[in-house]
């Protein structure tokens, strides 16, 4: 036999070997459960799959397939006549599972088996936290991660690829719709995932409540912390630094959404700029604060659906003014369509540059420049918020620090682009 031939045979051995052991994942959890189906059962499906891959009998694969399932089928039942408790579904199916990872394995799709197995294993594994998880979910939280699932997996795929132009008197610019919805996407996820993290911690400490509140919305936090202020004056120095940090918090996604979506051509130009903001408020935060306070910190629902169509629709209207802004009015145009829409959504602006960017129709230092200019205007728009306070040392203080923070951003930018 050639030396291609037993290499063949060997990675034939291995995919075996590789299905069996996945299988043995799989059967641990049911073993430890005490389960009709245990580790021999699951390592014997896995290599059940595999064998009858290798061999490329489709007959016998069919068969397979239905043997498992007749056979997952049967212990259903008995566990129901035997317990009396409902019928469970979740061994059969975990044979199926296993049997289907051995098929993937047996094909050369190792990657796609080890990922089916494992996270098959940690579902079977963290039962009791995620059924701890879906029965504490409140009526709203259940409606929104259904609405952000139907966001990202089902509204996505629908969207076309590549670029489509928009034209209009004589003017071109290309947007990509499955990019949009992507950074609409991931937004509306770090605010799921903020809203998670607040919920939790947010009467531990100003950090959590300022930071990650920032994450989804700063002006929220500066809301916030007004309100706390009225209530309790003395409680200023803290809810300065709550601002504070969801400056760098909103810094720190911008810079996320400029970096992430733009790894083949990254604008690293946003890195020093974006980068002083956030460390600049953390620092200013972890000398100034009156860290013993805590605040609570209500959100509203994780997600709306209706509240992502219209966010969607700000990025949109965003990128195509922008970019006819840039067309008829040149990048100045662009500059002051980044700072009116900063003092909206400075994620929005820098959604729209990347999105302008990827499709070429921004240069790179003229997109970094447009998302300075929104994190700068979100910044502004913060202050003057703050301003309407009646307690006046709060606000001259936020204003001071957002001044210097401005003030180092503006350097950095100098030193990097100029």
């Amino acid at each position: 036999m050639n030396s291609v031939g037993l290499i063949a045979i060997e990675g034939d051995l291995l995919r075996i070997v590789l299905a069996g052991a996945l299988g043995l994942l799989l059967g641990l959890e049911r073993e430890w459960s005490h389960k009709s189906a245990g580790i021999r059962t699951f390592s014997l499906i896995g290599l059940l799959g595999a064998v009858f891959t290798v061999l490329d009998r489709p007959l016998l694969l069919a068969i397979g397939g239905l043997f498992v399932a007749v056979q997952g089928l049967i212990l259903a039942v008995q566990g129901l006549l035997r317990e009396e408790s409902g019928l469970s579904l979740t061994t059969s199916v975990s044979m199926l599972v296993a049997y289907g990872v051995g098929v993937l394995v047996g094909t050369g799709l190792l990657l796609e088996g080890v990922t089916v197995a494992v996270l098959s294993s940690l579902l079977l594994v963290l039962k009791r936290e995620l059924h701890s998880f879906a029965w504490g979910l409140t009526r709203e939280e259940l409606r929104s991660t259904t609405e952000f699932a139907v966001l990202a997996f089902v509204i996505y795929p629908l969207l076309p690829t590549g670029d489509v132009p928009i034209a209009a008197a004589g003017f071109e610019v290309a947007v990509e719709p499955r990019v949009v919805w992507l950074m609409v996407v991931t937004v509306a996820g770090i605010g799921i995932v903020n809203y998670a993290i607040v919920s939790s911690y947010g009467g531990r400490g100003i950090a959590v409540t300022g930071f990650f509140g920032g994450l989804a919305s700063s002006t929220a936090v500066v809301g916030t912390m007004l309100d706390h202020v009225r209530q309790h004056p003395a409680a200023a120095s803290y809810a300065v630094a709550a601002i504070l940090l969801a400056d760098a918090a909103m810094a720190l996604r911008n810079l996320g959404i400029a970096l992430a979506f733009t790894i083949d051509a990254p604008l690293v130009g946003a890195l020093v700029p974006l980068g002083t903001v956030v460390v600049g408020s953390f620092l200013i935060a972890a000398v100034t604060a009156d860290w013993n306070e805590a605040v609570e910190m209500e959100l509203e629902s994780p997600f709306s659906l209706r509240n992502a169509l219209g966010f969607g629709a700000i990025f949109l209207l965003i990128v195509v003014s922008g970019g006819f802004a840039e067309a008829y009015l040149g990048t100045a145009g662009f500059y002051a369509t980044a700072v009116l829409s900063g003092l909206v959504s400075s994620a929005g602006t820098t959604t729209s540059a990347v999105v302008l960017y990827r499709t070429g129709s921004l240069e790179h230092d003229v997109a970094v420049i447009a998302i300075l200019l929104a994190t700068a205007s979100s910044l502004v728009v913060k202050a003057l918020l703050v301003a309407t306070s009646s307690d006046r040392a709060f606000a001259r203080r936020v204003g001071l620090w957002t001044a210097v923070l401005l003030a180092m951003a503006g350097i950095a930018t100098a030193a990097v682009l100029f």
